[in-house]
């Protein structure tokens, strides 16, 4: 079977080149006599792996030497706890900006921990735009924002100022898709399953002032940052596997112009999408443009009957897929259909998509 067009929303389509190589390397790794998969993380083979991941993520980044580079488990939910019982240690109080499912559920884990505050919201209109929030003052731990919101397809074209207060981001799945200055926020966290790998590991980069040995009472030692800080993200078996995808993903990533490169990449792929939805007599994109991500694009037919549109929602997937084009259903918040274009799908994919959504709309237009 040849190779699809797969939209997901994670986990996402990797570079083929580094499935291949991955492949390749399958059961030995570099003489080793074995997969990564079953090395020792203590071994010497694995220590250069997640040191070689470190180093990529730090010049890739431009990540600033009083920051920690680490890779955990649990996913960016877990973040949603950890970064409370970590930072919300002096005022217990942290400031949030709800944008959708994501920030939403992290703020509702903090409130479990510490007094949350929504200083700006977008729920007013169904999450469709990012609230302008330039400036943030206030008795606070921190200040929480959601970088890209993969459901609503939205995306901060701004980083909010938040003076002395460390600014936290969910960058998940934006991460790497443009630059972004480290130095603007004390806290910033992925999961790699949208950018930067499979799923299983998640990459946290903290300023060294956060990583506190008096986190708030009661929190477990893998939930504190300097358990795995000082242990250089080993304190227990690390997802081995994961972070050596990781770092073949960020060499695939420097080879083709490195976040510069990747930005470039995904305007391009981003704009033609636009341009296209926006010019159709038959679909339209759901986000506000000044707010619209480079990454997830949802857009609708104009169908306005829900029964109809639903009908035409299935029999777009359906169609899609027996073309190769997988993955295109919307999220059930949304409905319609979403397109996730991260950095390792091509422009011909995107042109693809086009074709076909050509098609369809010749098809069942009235």
């Amino acid at each position: 079977m040849s190779r699809v067009y797969n939209f997901s929303a994670g986990p996402s389509c990797l570079p083929e080149e580094v499935l291949k190589e991955a492949a390749e390397e399958m059961l030995d790794y570099q003489g080793s006599g074995q997969s990564v998969m079953e090395m020792s993380h203590r071994s010497s083979y694995y220590k250069p792996i997640i040191q070689h991941a470190e180093a990529q993520v730090r010049k890739l980044m431009n990540v600033p030497d009083n920051y920690k580079v680490l890779f955990l488990q649990g996913g960016g939910s877990t973040q949603f706890a950890m970064v409370p019982l970590n930072l919300g240690i002096k005022k217990g109080r942290a400031a949030y900006i709800n944008t959708g499912i994501w920030s939403n559920k992290a703020l509702k884990e903090a409130k479990k921990f510490i007094d949350v505050d929504v200083i700006a919201s977008s729920e007013d209109k169904g999450f469709c735009y990012i609230p302008q929030v330039q400036k943030v003052t206030g008795d606070y731990d921190y200040v929480y924002v959601c970088f890209n919101n993969t459901i609503k397809g939205t995306h901060y074209e701004y980083i909010p100022d938040t003076g002395d207060i460390p600014l936290v981001a969910d960058i998940s799945s934006c991460i790497l898709s443009e630059p972004l200055d480290i130095s603007k926020f004390g806290l910033v966290f992925a999961g790699a399953q949208k950018n930067l790998g499979p799923a299983g590991v998640t990459l946290v980069i903290i300023r060294e002032d956060l990583i506190t040995d008096t986190p708030l009472k009661g929190t477990p030692t893998m939930l504190c940052y300097k358990t795995h800080a000082d242990d250089g993200s080993m304190f227990n078996t690390p997802p081995c596997y994961c972070i050596y995808m990781v770092g073949k993903v960020l060499d695939w990533i420097e080879k083709n112009g490195g976040a510069e490169g990747m930005a470039k990449r995904n305007r391009e792929k981003a704009e033609l999408f636009y341009n296209y939805l926006d010019a159709s007599p038959y679909y339209h994109a759901t986000a506000e443009k000044g707010s619209r991500s480079l990454m997830n694009i949802p857009f609708l037919t104009k169908e306005t009957d829900p029964e109809k549109a639903d009908a035409i929602n299935k029999k777009f997937v359906a169609a899609a897929a027996a073309k190769g084009l997988i993955n295109l259903a919307g999220h059930r918040t949304v409905g319609g259909m979403r397109a996730s274009i991260y950095n390792a799908m091509g422009l011909d994919g995107v042109k693809a998509l086009i074709a076909f959504m050509d098609e369809f709309a010749k098809e069942n237009l009235a």
